[in-house]
Protein backbone atom coordinates (compact mmCIF):
# COMPACT_ATOMS: atom_id res chain seq x y z
CA UNK A 1 0.00 0.00 0.00
CA UNK A 2 1.32 3.12 -1.17
CA UNK A 3 1.17 6.10 1.69
CA UNK A 4 1.41 9.89 0.25
CA UNK A 5 3.77 11.91 1.59
CA UNK A 6 3.41 13.66 4.83
CA UNK A 7 0.67 11.42 6.05
CA UNK A 8 1.42 9.92 9.67
CA UNK A 9 -0.12 6.61 11.63
CA UNK A 10 -3.66 7.39 13.63
CA UNK A 11 -2.10 5.94 17.03
CA UNK A 12 -5.16 7.81 19.43
CA UNK A 13 -8.69 9.26 19.17
CA UNK A 14 -7.18 12.33 19.47
CA UNK A 15 -6.39 13.89 15.83
CA UNK A 16 -3.15 16.13 16.67
CA UNK A 17 -3.12 19.98 15.36
CA UNK A 18 -2.39 20.40 11.46
CA UNK A 19 -4.49 16.62 10.81
CA UNK A 20 -7.43 15.51 9.60
CA UNK A 21 -8.78 12.05 8.91
CA UNK A 22 -7.94 10.82 5.36
CA UNK A 23 -9.55 7.86 2.87
CA UNK A 24 -6.58 5.49 3.77
CA UNK A 25 -7.50 3.38 7.05
CA UNK A 26 -5.42 4.02 9.80
CA UNK A 27 -3.82 7.51 8.42
CA UNK A 28 -3.97 11.04 9.43
CA UNK A 29 -3.69 13.62 6.33
CA UNK A 30 -1.88 16.95 6.83
CA UNK A 31 -3.47 20.24 6.24
CA UNK A 32 -0.86 22.28 5.03
CA UNK A 33 -2.21 25.97 5.98
CA UNK A 34 -2.58 24.71 9.79
CA UNK A 35 0.67 22.94 9.73
CA UNK A 36 2.74 26.05 8.01
CA UNK A 37 0.75 28.40 11.11
CA UNK A 38 1.72 25.84 13.55
CA UNK A 39 5.16 26.34 12.28
CA UNK A 40 5.22 29.94 12.16
CA UNK A 41 4.18 30.64 15.83
CA UNK A 42 6.48 27.80 17.02
CA UNK A 43 9.04 30.01 15.71
CA UNK A 44 7.90 32.60 17.35
CA UNK A 45 7.34 31.36 20.58
CA UNK A 46 10.79 29.53 21.05
CA UNK A 47 12.15 33.08 19.88
CA UNK A 48 10.31 34.66 23.05
CA UNK A 49 8.95 37.15 20.59
CA UNK A 50 5.59 36.24 21.37
CA UNK A 51 3.48 34.38 24.56
CA UNK A 52 2.18 31.20 24.19
CA UNK A 53 -1.44 32.29 25.09
CA UNK A 54 -1.41 34.69 22.30
CA UNK A 55 0.03 32.38 19.67
CA UNK A 56 -2.85 29.90 20.67
CA UNK A 57 -5.66 32.51 20.18
CA UNK A 58 -3.97 33.48 17.06
CA UNK A 59 -3.97 29.84 15.48
CA UNK A 60 -7.44 29.86 16.39
CA UNK A 61 -8.29 32.96 14.80
CA UNK A 62 -6.36 31.65 11.90
CA UNK A 63 -7.20 28.15 11.58
CA UNK A 64 -10.73 27.78 13.09
CA UNK A 65 -8.80 24.85 15.45
CA UNK A 66 -8.11 25.76 18.39
CA UNK A 67 -4.83 24.53 20.23
CA UNK A 68 -4.43 24.95 24.14
CA UNK A 69 -1.41 26.96 25.48
CA UNK A 70 -0.35 24.14 27.23
CA UNK A 71 -0.95 21.87 24.27
CA UNK A 72 1.04 24.28 22.21
CA UNK A 73 4.12 24.32 24.90
CA UNK A 74 4.27 20.42 24.75
CA UNK A 75 4.69 20.78 21.39
CA UNK A 76 7.50 23.26 21.37
CA UNK A 77 9.12 21.75 24.16
CA UNK A 78 9.60 18.55 21.85
CA UNK A 79 10.59 20.40 18.65
CA UNK A 80 12.96 22.76 20.11
CA UNK A 81 13.68 21.74 23.37
CA UNK A 82 12.56 23.37 26.66
CA UNK A 83 12.89 26.89 27.55
CA UNK A 84 15.66 26.37 29.85
CA UNK A 85 17.36 24.21 27.15
CA UNK A 86 17.06 26.48 24.32
CA UNK A 87 18.21 29.43 26.39
CA UNK A 88 21.08 27.64 28.05
CA UNK A 89 20.98 26.44 31.80
CA UNK A 90 20.51 29.74 33.42
CA UNK A 91 21.20 29.25 37.48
Amino acid sequence: MDIPEGYIRRATSTIPFGYEISEVQGWLQPIKEELNSLKLISDMIANEEISLRMGSEWLEYKTGRRMSPRGLQKHIDKTYGTRQERLGNIS
